[in-house]
């Protein structure tokens, strides 16, 4: 049976807020009343909308969530406009905040590991461990893997991500040199072929190795936070950066007893200041992708939370990345299912983040997503 009772991430309110006190903080905007194709283009034509990222989809309504003394979160949603005559009408610092949010939500990506953004891209998993909580073993051999990553560009994947110590919960940590004999020949090896690779770690020493061998992104679940030399060698390296949310900073403990006053906004939070870090040490904002982390020391309810509350993250201003490839966030909220049978349930999540306009998908099956995301594509571009 399920293990979570999933309720809702914001109270409902009626009315926008009143005599909000912009120097406080703690005000957000989330993106909804979504429309695609010609939809989309007559919205922002007439004012009744806004582009969404790169133009995929705009909006006709935000949500503006404020957080609550004690904990939780208010939403009051309604039209953009409304919204904007509603910022203009209070405060001119609110305006300005409103309306520097909004052209955020709004901006094009820039490509991001040399792809273009056009379109929603994905990225396979090539996991070289043998104790990944779903496939650990499978490709540990640097030939399979490099095969394994082959096979997933041919079946659609734009993008191979190279992981050599698994991050599940309880698992024991790799040494950074243990770490670059298995990845390096992987990522070599996929990198001389033309393809674009990721390396998912969390160690600087492996993350200039990686680059240096043909890696085009860093893939970090501790938003570079993890190893003191991280962002500096991350600055140097001139790789495309994701930059993953984790409460706490041990993938090993993450899931002991995770705590949010409301997972969304806190998400949100802690991945803005992970940016402001990367900017001030030299990072442009442009070189970011940003990822929520569903399933990275949180409940199944705080993933669900999170996964309604997706569009919210726009607001950054940085490409998103959605990783929830048969995660046990599936089976908790579904029926207990193992890793090989939570397929479906990862499809229903991704296609939750294609609705929210995310770029791009890290998953274990690329051919079954490519097939959702062309049914997807079809629907929307007929809208």
């Amino acid at each position: 049976m399920p293990e979570a009772s999933v309720s809702s991430a914001f109270t409902r309110s009626p009315a926008l807020p009143r005599g909000f006190d912009v120097s406080e903080g703690g005000l957000y905007l989330l993106p909804t009343g979504l429309v695609w194709g010609e939809q989309a283009a007559a919205a922002v034509i007439s004012g009744n909308g806004w582009p969404l990222a790169d133009g995929w989809a705009a909006f006709t309504a935000l949500g503006v969530a404020t957080r609550r003394q004690g904990g939780g979160a208010d939403l009051a949603v309604a039209a953009f406009a409304e919204v904007v005559d509603w910022a203009e009408g209070e405060d001119p610092a609110l305006a300005r905040l409103v309306a520097e949010t909004v052209h955020r939500i709004g901006s094009k990506r820039k490509p991001w590991g040399g792809l273009d953004l056009d379109r929603p891209r994905i990225m396979g998993i090539v996991n070289v461990t043998p104790d990944s909580f779903s496939d650990g073993g499978e490709t540990f051999e640097s030939g399979t893997a490099i095969n394994h990553g082959l096979a997933m560009v041919e079946a659609g994947a734009a993008i191979i991500d190279v992981g050599g110590e698994s991050t599940r919960p309880g698992a024991d940590p790799v040494s950074p040199d243990e770490e670059m004999s298995r990845v390096l020949p992987v990522v070599r090896g996929l990198a001389e072929k033309g393809l674009c690779v990721s390396v998912d770690t969390r160690h600087a020493s492996v993350m200039g190795a990686a680059v240096e061998a043909g890696a085009r992104i860093i893939n970090d679940v501790t938003a570079l936070a993890g190893d003191p030399d991280s962002l500096k060698v991350a600055a140097r390296s001139g790789a495309g950066l994701c930059l993953m949310h984790m409460q706490g900073d041990d993938p090993r403990t993450m899931q002991a007893a995770p705590n949010y006053t409301s997972a969304p906004l806190d998400v949100f939070d802690h991945l803005a200041e992970r940016v402001r870090q990367c900017e001030a040490a030299g990072i442009a904002r442009d070189r970011i992708c940003l990822d929520p982390g569903i399933g990275f020391g949180k409940t199944p309810e705080h993933c669900a939370q999170i996964l309604g509350a997706l569009p919210l993250l726009h607001g950054l201003g940085a490409p998103l990345l959605l990783g929830v490839s048969r995660k046990s966030f599936v089976a908790r909220l579904s029926k207990g299912e193992q890793a090989s049978d939570r397929l479906p349930g990862t499809l229903a999540a991704n296609l939750v983040g294609l609705d929210a306009g995310f770029q791009v998908l890290r998953v274990h099956d690329v051919a079954e997503t490519v097939q959702a995301m062309a049914i997807w594509t079809g629907m929307r571009n007929g809208a």
